[in-house]
């Protein structure tokens, strides 16, 4: 955790990024790295956690992170706790929590619950289109012998 807040530090002074970073440990060692990169790299998704599990990833060779820990700098925003989910490293450490980030602009309540809403009341339309064609990526996913499981 001292690492992941280091790096925090580090990329606010830098003036690459916000104050978040996360490392992606196994066995007690460092695997990869990751500092917030929205701004500099102008990409929404560059967060910390994301950054770090898509380095630890490549490392491993894996798409999976199950023997694996993540410490990050603060308590996940939706879109990491997804990518954490996703990856399903052995657990999360945290230093800051989403309360902490929220009080300096970081606030996240608006997209839980905008998850909540019915998709026509978002903010942001959420409109089904061509669902009948879509299945048919479904329906050959299912009917696939020798897929990856994920």
């Amino acid at each position: 955790m001292a690492r992941a807040i280091e790096l925090s530090i580090e990329n606010v002074r830098s003036g690459r990024g916000g104050p978040f970073a996360a490392v992606v440990v196994r066995d007690g060692q460092i695997i990869a790295e990751g500092v917030n990169q929205v701004t500099s790299a102008n990409d929404p998704t560059a967060h910390a956690e994301v950054i770090a599990i898509r380095e630890a990833c490549k490392k491993l060779a894996d798409f999976e992170l199950k023997d694996c820990e993540l410490y990050t700098s603060c308590e996940p925003c939706p879109m990491c706790l997804g990518a954490i989910y996703w990856a399903r490293p052995a657990r999360v450490y945290f230093a800051n929590t989403a309360e902490d980030a929220s009080r300096i602009g970081f606030d996240d309540s608006l997209i839980y619950k905008e998850a909540a809403r019915p998709h026509s009341q978002r903010k942001i339309p959420m409109i089904p289109l061509m669902r009948d064609q879509a299945l048919e990526a479904f329906r050959a996913w299912e009917e696939k012998g020798d897929k990856t499981r994920y």
